[in-house]
């Protein structure tokens, strides 16, 4: 049975009615701006210190928007008698973000942490060509970079400190050292004689020395 005429006009005005009284929800954006958690993919930052030129985040890239370019460069030996050795120089480093995908693989293919999140957003562009950004703009975002959470006091110590700790001669934390007290500091526990078995053979004695016959 259907209802009254203009019932279904009615319910949704009432909707209508009950939404326009409560209070908006809309963010000011950009006049206020919003609150992202502190470890948001925003954006990647560099860190150019620490870049090697190894070409791991460009081989792993997916979408293949990482641009790298470098150069070698000699470095005098600091001894007599010791060879030269070569470094490689970055030159380029530029991510095309109109192609990104914001995977993160780049950032934990980093063997040397060149490579970090940036909560920043507001990059946008009116053309696509300008969405191509160079290392001195992915730099400057490295310096809004939150810091990393701190580490848990009841955790496992780095490997890193383990071996520096090592490599000084100190014992590392919960290593070698815990092992060896704990294993010291267990109880020693007699063992008691095996019981022949009734029907086994005595053993035979050892037949005296030559020498000792002959001297009896």
């Amino acid at each position: 049975m259907s209802g009254p005429p203009g019932g279904g006009l009615a319910r949704g005005l009432a909707i209508t009615l009950r939404t326009m009284s409560r209070r908006s929800a809309t963010r000011q954006y950009p006049d206020v701006p919003p609150d992202l958690p502190p470890r948001s993919r925003g954006v990647i930052a560099l860190f150019e210190e620490n870049c090697t030129v190894c070409m791991l985040c460009a081989r792993e890239c997916p979408d293949w928007c990482i641009y790298i370019d470098s150069h070698k460069e000699t470095i005098p030996a600091r001894e007599e008698g010791a060879r030269a050795r070569q470094r490689n120089v970055l030159d380029r480093f530029a991510i095309d973000f109109a192609l990104c995908m914001y995977c993160g693989i780049c950032i934990e293919a980093c063997p040397f942490d060149a490579l970090f999140w940036s909560p920043e957003f507001e990059y946008a562009e009116y053309d696509i060509r300008e969405l191509t950004h160079e290392k001195g703009r992915l730099r400057e975002w490295m310096w809004t970079v939150p810091p990393p959470p701190a580490a848990d006091p009841n955790g496992e110590a780095p490997k890193e400190v383990a071996a520096a700790e090592q490599t000084a001669g100190g014992e590392p934390a919960g290593g070698e050292a815990a092992g060896r007290s704990r294993r010291s500091d267990r109880p020693r526990t007699e063992r008691a004689p095996r019981e022949r078995p009734s029907g086994a053979l005595e053993p035979e004695p050892a037949p005296e020395a030559a020498g000792d016959e002959a001297g009896s």
